[in-house]
């Protein structure tokens, strides 16, 4: 499911495949819809998902409806970024942020 802001929605049962076995490196934001700064980050990630679709997928996991995935890296935050690279979590970042300083953060991991 794609949401308005143009960026995939992955769930427990698709997380495997979108994002464990995906051919380039994955942003995962774990989100839910009460979370007041997951909604000021969604611009930031719809313009950091354009600009660098060439090399990063950008998802969203919504935590309310998807726990398992949730639960088993840890997630105690919204909005928790995880970066997924070759089936394994490379590196986390928990908040909102804006977009040049999330950009200088995922260089090294892109």
């Amino acid at each position: 499911m794609i949401h308005a802001d143009g960026i995939d929605a992955v769930t427990d049962a698709d997380f495997a495949v979108e994002v464990l076995e995906a051919d380039r490196p994955v942003l995962v934001e774990f989100t839910a819809d009460w979370c007041g700064p997951c909604r000021q980050l969604a611009p930031v990630l719809s313009a950091v998902a354009a600009e660098t679709a060439d090399r990063l997928k950008v998802v969203q996991l919504d935590v309310d409806s998807n726990p398992e995935v949730m639960i088993r890296y840890g997630v105690l935050s919204m909005p928790t970024l995880m970066v997924f690279r070759d089936g394994e979590p490379v590196k986390s970042m928990v908040g909102a942020r804006p977009k040049r300083r999330l950009l200088e953060e995922l260089e090294d991991v892109i």
